[in-house]
């Protein structure tokens, strides 16, 4: 259903910035709880077979880049080109389901083919995909928009200022994977990609309300203070024994904010704009 929404609503006569928020804003979350689903079929690595946390959390970062890319892309062109990869990714997402409904979670233990298995040809082909097909894709549009004088954003600096955020938060989340002393990644696995997921969810809204409203993103998102704060309490060792109940707290704390913010922009959209978040009918006006 994700690609006839907004047919749906031009259908309707109903088509809203509060629309494209719900519908891009919800997708920025939902990626990150679709490569959990996924690595949850795969099963983690067991020495054998599996996917170990590191290459679910590469594979989770260069989902995300991906989805950042495409946004930055309308942040200067005013036109979202998604990607032809973001329809197969789906598509394969329900392939693999039915496929380990059908067969089993034995197809994703077995090799298949010269040694290597399904999960290594996947992360091969995001990879190659990403850097040789959408990245480039991408510029291109950019490119193609600064020749037609039709980007929206005139400076160097001011068509950058959306990427700068979310590539600080992914280097903050980086260093707190390779450098933490209890190996935080693979004894909370899930928690600490739920926690990226919602981080660069809450970060990608704001650039795409910054799209929409013509106005300029911050530079640090305030997530990043008490992220680089948690950062170094864990990897200079001051955390000890807590640093899992600190992710745990954290974590709690970044999804509550980001439910808190989709809230208020959700309420405040639809009072603007005269009507309900869930239903065709306009609002009374009083």
């Amino acid at each position: 259903l994700d690609s006839i929404d907004g047919k749906h609503a031009r259908r309707t006569q109903s088509s809203t910035p509060l629309g494209e928020l719900f519908d891009h804003g919800l997708d920025s979350w939902a990626t990150s709880i679709f490569v959990l689903s996924f690595f949850s079929v795969c099963s983690r690595d067991n020495g054998k077979t599996g996917v170990s946390v590191y290459t679910m959390y590469i594979y989770l970062s260069i989902v995300l880049f991906n989805f950042m890319c495409s946004h930055w892309e309308k942040y200067n062109t005013g036109v979202l080109f998604l990607p032809w990869g973001y329809d197969i990714s789906q598509v394969v997402l329900i392939a693999a389901y039915l496929l380990t409904g059908t067969v089993g979670v034995e197809v994703w233990q077995k090799p298949l083919l010269f040694g290597y298995y399904i999960t290594d040809v996947l992360v091969i082909l995001l990879i190659g995909f990403s850097l040789f097909l959408s990245f480039p894709q991408t510029l291109y549009n950019i490119h193609r928009a600064h020749l037609k004088k039709t980007l929206k954003n005139d400076s160097l600096y001011e068509g950058l200022l959306p990427l700068v955020s979310p590539l600080l938060l992914f280097v903050l989340l980086t260093v707190w994977v390779v450098l933490s002393p209890s190996n935080i990644l693979a004894k909370q696995p899930r928690l600490f990609l739920w926690m990226v997921g919602v981080a660069f969810s809450n970060v990608i809204c704001k650039v795409i309300v910054c799209q929409m409203s013509g106005t300029r993103p911050e530079l640090f998102h305030w997530f990043l203070f008490p992220l680089a704060l948690v950062v170094y309490a864990a990897i200079s060792g001051l955390l000890g024994c807590m640093e899992e109940a600190v992710l745990g707290i954290f974590t709690a704390l970044v999804t509550a904010a980001h439910v808190h913010y989709g809230v208020c922009v959700g309420r405040q959209l639809s009072e603007h704009l005269n009507i309900y978040v869930f239903s065709l009918k306009k609002r009374v006006q009083e």
